[in-house]
């Protein structure tokens, strides 16, 4: 099983809707998701290891500023700290 649908795995689990690994990528490094409250991307900062998050955002060649941003925006919706925002 690859690290991809592994993180899929753990995001979509708890939600009707389903995201592919381009649609995560795409929410977890773009600001709109922390003002949308897209579920999925707080659930890939909340709730997946950070050598998985690491692996993922490297696998799709994310800017990790980006990624680093809507971490600290969903750190500060939720109120406690989460690991890429550290």
């Amino acid at each position: 099983m690859g690290v991809a649908d592994k993180i899929l795995g753990t995001v979509n689990a708890p939600y009707g809707v389903k995201v592919t690994a381009c649609e995560l990528a795409a929410a977890i490094s773009d600001m709109t998701s922390v003002t949308a409250f897209h579920m999925q991307a707080f659930s890939f900062f909340s709730e997946v290891r950070p050598e998985l998050q690491r692996a993922f955002v490297a696998e799709m060649n994310l800017f990790e500023d980006k990624v680093t941003s809507v971490a600290r925006g969903f750190q500060e919706l939720a109120g406690y700290q989460l690991p890429w925002a550290a």
